[in-house]
């Protein structure tokens, strides 16, 4: 069990840190939250049959303890998200070759985009974040989240159509956001 623990956490950890920091935005509180998964996965190792792969297993935990975080706290959580192609961004942020003018533009859009998040559901949130930032397929996705294939691209549809909703209205009556 601790070879199977240590090659998950060299192989997951930074990648579920950061899906539990967008997922609350607080340092702090992803790092407990990090905390609580792994001792779940301690606690329900036996439990894993091998039907997902680890990686969607972790996932899919992550998700549970921090729904269950927002559960505890009782907040009604909202997300949103910026007009420009996702895809486009993802690949773009993830691009070391990347020259300080753009890092600096790209900065602020996902500043905006990480604020807009706020104003999503929990689901549409986590779909935009396991897609988009995560990079994971539509089957992956719906593996983690145990959802249909239809309900990810369903959810994630209606994510983008929110957040398009709500950037227009606060560019109204400014300067529209080039797409």
């Amino acid at each position: 069990m601790k070879r199977f623990f240590d090659d998950l956490y060299d192989k997951y950890h930074r990648d579920l840190f950061q899906f539990i920091i967008y997922m609350v935005k607080d340092r702090d509180l992803a790092e407990d939250l990090v905390q609580d998964v792994y001792i779940k996965v301690i606690k329900s190792y036996q439990s894993f049959d091998g039907r997902s792969s680890e990686k969607t297993w972790l996932f899919s935990i992550a998700r549970h303890v921090t729904i269950d975080f927002f559960r505890r706290q009782k907040r009604k959580r909202n997300r949103i998200m910026d007009f420009f192609d996702w895809s486009e961004k993802a690949e773009k942020i993830q691009d070391t070759d990347t020259l300080p003018e753009e890092i600096a533009i790209q900065n602020e859009e996902m500043k905006a985009v990480y604020q807009a998040l706020d104003q999503c559901t929990v689901d549409q949130r986590s779909v935009i974040i396991l897609r988009f930032i995560q990079g994971m397929s539509i089957q992956e996705t719906a593996a983690i989240l145990d959802w249909s294939e239809s309900k990810v691209k369903t959810t994630q549809h209606r994510g983008m159509k929110a957040l398009r909703e709500i950037l227009d209205k606060e560019n109204e009556g400014g300067v529209q956001r080039e797409a």
